[in-house]
């Protein structure tokens, strides 16, 4: 198959719709978005679709691109992901974006649940309590990550440097990380993403492309992965998330 019938054939599988020929106002653009990401994009490298339109629905809440983002929502349901793990990929980029863009991002993808007729709230999938939390956030933490935060910030003010580690193994990894709803090897690689589409946190993408490799991802997924989101996130940023991990990825 040509780009040209590999888009439509793509866009049948996530939209259960033709892609656009001359309809619109700028039938142009949207014929080279359009063969680019799903002639292309979609087609380079190991990821199914389950696993790319995640990818997709993690960059397009990063940007709070929130009309594409309910799209990639449905665009989810049709290849079979369940709203569980929807919710579970919104949910997990809240400790990176913070509260209020994952509540826009919410809102954008319970709109689509409720259009579908999905049932709100979906079924509770916190696996700790107030008493478990830390331990458990550790417990998932540790084997990936070390206790490398806790050294690196021990230099703060007496109370921040036992509350910054703490936050960071009771929310990112108690709180969410623990969450039924997505394998851990999931999780990890979405975190390489949600670095890669900010932007500005090189460090933190070096570190959990390592992570992501510990919980069971191979160099060519994290590379596929990376590529999925680089029309969503924009090249420069694809170019700083390769170029900072070089010599993890090309091993």
């Amino acid at each position: 198959m040509n780009r040209i019938e590999k888009t439509k054939q793509k866009f049948y599988e996530l939209f259960k719709d033709k892609p656009t020929n001359n309809e619109g106002t700028d039938p142009e653009f949207m014929q080279i978005l359009q063969r680019f990401i799903f002639g292309e994009v979609c087609y380079t490298g190991s990821l199914d679709n389950d696993i790319r339109e995640l990818i997709t629905i993690t960059v397009l809440a990063i940007n709070q691109t929130l009309p594409q983002l309910k799209a990639h929502v449905e665009a989810c349901l049709n290849v079979g992901l369940s709203p569980l793990e929807i919710r579970e990929t919104v949910y997990q980029c809240a400790p990176f974006i913070g509260f209020p863009k994952t509540l826009n991002a919410i809102a954008s993808m319970n709109e689509v649940f409720v259009s579908k007729g999905i049932t709100l709230p979906l079924k509770n999938a916190q696996t700790v309590t107030e008493e478990t939390r830390y331990d458990r956030g550790v417990f998932l933490q540790k084997p990936l990550y070390g206790n490398e935060i806790a050294k690196k910030y021990s230099w703060l003010p007496e109370d921040f440097a036992e509350c910054v580690p703490k936050w960071l193994s009771e929310l990112y990894f108690g709180d969410f990380a623990s969450r039924t709803g997505l394998a851990q090897k999931t999780r990890e690689l979405l975190t390489v993403v949600i670095l890669a589409a900010l932007g500005d946190a090189k460090e933190q993408v070096r570190s959990h492309v390592i992570g992501a490799i510990k919980a069971g991802n191979t160099r060519e997924e994290i590379v596929c992965a990376l590529s999925h989101a680089m029309p969503y996130m924009g090249i420069p940023r694809f170019f700083n998330a390769l170029n900072c991990a070089k010599d993890i990825l090309e091993k």
